[in-house]
């Protein structure tokens, strides 16, 4: 017992650590919190640090979340590694180091697949990519890829798996409503390239 309680404070504070806010107020002298979406992930990095620092937090997001679930095989520990790297899904969201607040957890989430099932990441990846590349929004990729693996993990009978997309999709929708809000009324972001920046620039 003591071994899973050290491993999910490990899960926890890796989760926590906001990188976006981090390297902005370090490298870049700006608090990305106050710019852009406001947002410390990965897309609002991108817009406002540039594409170099954006890839470098999208990196380290992902990897937060694979050191976390990958701590039961690292301690040899027969606990899922879902259950214990679901913990760094919620630093991201509520990081004990700024203040409780947090990112939206997609990259975090997909470190935790790339873990548990790299297959299954590689197909969350593929997903997410084609999503965007067609809409041109990562608000909507991120929503159709959390739920995509929700989905495709009913169909296997991974329940476990299941459970924690379940949980992380309501999650990710949850910290998204405000981009579910402004894409019902065509007001969403959009990224520079894909089919529905394309559209968009022809009107």
């Amino acid at each position: 017992m003591l071994k899973i309680i050290l491993m999910v404070v490990i899960a926890y504070l890796l989760g926590s650590i906001p990188s976006g806010l981090w390297i902005g107020q370090h490298f870049y002298n700006k608090d990305i919190r106050q710019l852009g979406s406001g947002n410390i992930g990965t897309t609002n990095t991108y817009r406002v640090l540039g594409p170099k620092a954006g890839t470098v937090v999208l990196v380290v997001d992902i990897l937060k979340g694979t050191l976390a679930a990958s701590q039961p095989y690292l301690f040899h520990s027969n606990i899922n590694p879902l259950l214990i790297g679901i913990f760094a899904s919620l630093g991201h969201t509520v990081s004990i180091f700024n203040h409780f607040h947090g990112g939206k957890a997609v990259a975090t989430s997909a470190g935790i697949l790339l873990a548990y099932n790299p297959p299954m990441f590689l197909l969350a990846s593929a997903i997410f990519v084609a999503v965007l590349l067609i809409t041109s929004m990562a608000s909507a990729a991120s929503i159709i890829g959390i739920t995509s693996i929700f989905v495709i993990a009913l169909v296997m009978h991974d329940y476990i798996l299941a459970t924690v997309a379940g949980i992380l999709t309501a999650v990710v929708i949850y910290r998204h409503r405000s981009n579910i809000n402004r894409i019902i009324h065509g007001q969403e972001s959009m990224v520079s390239f894909g089919l529905g920046h394309y559209l968009k620039n022809r009107k």
